[in-house]
């Protein structure tokens, strides 16, 4: 599968209806966004389980803004609509791998066990 742009409006139907979903906020300025373009699709490609979701920040300034992006590239990973991974920085190929591995192998069970504690823990917990 190729990428995917992403806006304001489809980000959280995309995060919601995919089961893991890597999304990439770049610009087209950035000369670190433009050297992990390449590895970013290739890897879309491989792993035709996961979308592959690229955010424009130039574009999508509010959506960047609401993610809390303060540097690009910055990388984010969900996993059953859980943030289980975010990064600013490139990463190679081998990096990028390895990463996508990481993700498709999480205990999400375990992960969901996590987040409801933390979410009890809080003191303005729903």
């Amino acid at each position: 599968m190729a990428t995917i742009d992403i806006t304001e409006a489809s980000f959280p139907e995309t995060i919601e209806n995919n089961d893991i979903v890597f999304v990439d906020f770049w610009a087209g300025w950035c000369a670190p966004c433009t050297r992990f373009a390449p590895v970013y699709d290739a890897a879309s490609k491989e792993h035709e389980d996961v979308v592959f979701a690229k955010v424009d920040t130039e574009a999508e300034q509010s959506l960047a803004a609401a993610a809390g992006i303060t540097s690009i590239p910055t990388l984010m990973a969900f996993r059953e609509n859980v943030l289980v991974f975010s990064q600013p920085g490139a990463l190679n190929s081998s990096q990028f791998s390895e990463l996508v591995d990481a993700v498709k192998g999480l205990d999400m069970k375990a992960v969901h066990e996590q987040v409801a504690q933390q979410q009890a823990a809080e003191p303005n917990a729903n």
